[in-house]
């Protein structure tokens, strides 16, 4: 039983577990946020091509990330988390003002959304990086299942709470609520310490060719975004755009869509309390199976499933993205040195949010034309489909590898293939 709850030891170290805490009450914001833009947006009046609008206009500052993930890397990595909360806390309170006063034009909401999306690319590529500042060795599987764990904590209350509050005060005031705990978490980001790894004073374009460089020197680094980039352009689809509009029309409104998320998040909490404890053998070729889980509540959705059917289908995808996240960054932890790592999490992650303009662009008028259902039977496909490409190709890379011995996880480097044991 100790053994099964060791990683908890780390909420009674002080220089990490602010971390935790601040992870558990911004993402409790996050749920909030979900439902208050959706309804918010639907709710004056703009529909679905509105709602896709104001979401590709949050995502656009996505091609940033590079450039956040040499600020990364450059300057103290709790500094960073705490100037992007401390925007979205502005954004968001200023979203929730516009939609409690109906003085919300569309060209506002999408200029909100923007300032958010800024704070978005600063946070994503050094929350990854973070805990390899706080955490050594072993530890690290421990400390990152522990932030996906409070961050799944934390959705599961906003999402489960939001869906009340849309529908007992309005969307305003849970757009209010999520920028109120972003200023929370800024407070909380602050206590932590941590250490600046570059020293020397280089030009950036310099330090993007680095990170470029450590990011395709391992083929397994680029094959499994590749597959990440597709599988969540699918599942924004479903989540943002489809889901909602699906529940809005007599499936059960904003009060089922939220349970329906906390759902995910639950099963979150068990994936990422797997991942801690899981080692397998054939890492990366086990993690980039997990994703077509994501697949299940599509099909569902896409044949007319209940919402309380879809909520329970929900669990599983959401387990398998937990553990998917703890191995997935504690293997690119382990590989890449501290100074280069926010980066390589920055090449991770860009294409894949690049893209995410033109796919909420793309995704409201489909659903407006096919609607909901036929929109995310075709996200369900192109899941699959990604993951058994990526599995294949990393398959026949690791047949064709000189060596067979079984890499540890806390390994150095990778070298140039995945991870792979008899």
């Amino acid at each position: 039983m100790l053994k099964l709850l060791s990683p908890l030891a780390l909420f009674k170290d002080p220089d990490i577990a602010p971390l935790f805490i601040a992870r558990l009450v911004s993402s409790a914001g996050v749920g909030f946020g979900e439902l208050a833009l959706a309804w918010g947006v639907l709710g004056l009046g703009y529909g679905p091509g509105g709602l896709s609008l104001v979401l590709a206009c949050n995502s656009l500052p996505a091609l940033l990330i590079i450039f956040t993930g040499v600020a990364g890397d450059r300057f103290r990595r709790h500094h960073i988390l705490v100037a992007a909360e401390a925007i979205t806390c502005v954004a968001w309170l200023a979203l929730g003002i516009c939609i409690l006063t109906k003085q919300a034009p569309l060209p506002l909401l999408c200029t909100l959304g923007f300032l958010s999306g800024i704070a978005t690319a600063m946070f994503l590529p050094t929350i990854r990086g973070i805990v390899a500042d706080l955490v050594a060795g072993d530890g690290r599987l421990g400390g990152n299942a522990i932030i996906n764990q409070t961050e799944s904590i934390g959705l599961l209350i906003g999402l489960a709470s939001s869906g009340m509050v849309v529908t007992a005060l309005g969307p305003g005031w849970a757009a209010s609520t999520r920028g109120i705990l972003c200023a929370v978490s800024a407070l909380l980001l602050g206590r932590l310490r941590t250490p600046r790894w570059q020293q020397a004073r280089r030009g950036v374009l310099r330090d993007l060719r680095i990170g470029w460089h450590e990011f395709t020197a391992h083929r397994w680094v680029w094959i499994m975004t590749l597959q990440y980039t597709v599988v969540i352009i699918a599942m924004v689809c479903y989540d943002s755009i489809a889901g909602p509009v699906y529940m809005a029309h007599g499936h059960g409104g904003a009060r089922a869509w939220g349970i329906v998320s906390a759902c995910e998040y639950t099963g979150a909490l068990v994936g990422a309390f797997i991942g801690a404890r899981w080692k397998p053998s054939r890492l990366i070729l086990t993690a980039a199976a997990l994703p077509a889980a994501g697949a299940i509540p599509m099909l569902l959705m896409g044949v007319e499933t209940p919402w309380i059917l879809l909520a329970g289908a929900a669990v599983l995808p959401g387990a398998c993205e937990a553990i998917y996240y703890v191995l997935w960054t504690t293997a690119l932890q382990d590989t890449f040195a501290p100074d280069v790592l926010v980066r390589v999490n920055s090449w991770n992650i860009i294409a894949s949010y690049a893209l995410m303009p033109v796919t909420l662009l793309t995704a409201g008028p489909l659903v407006e034309r096919l609607g909901p259902q036929p929109t995310v039977l075709c996200a369900s496909v192109i899941t699959v489909l990604a993951t058994g490409c990526s599995l294949l190709i990393l398959h026949l890379q690791a047949v064709s590898s000189s060596t067979r011995a079984a890499l540890p996880l806390s390994a150095p480097a990778y070298v140039d293939s995945p991870p792979h044991g008899d």
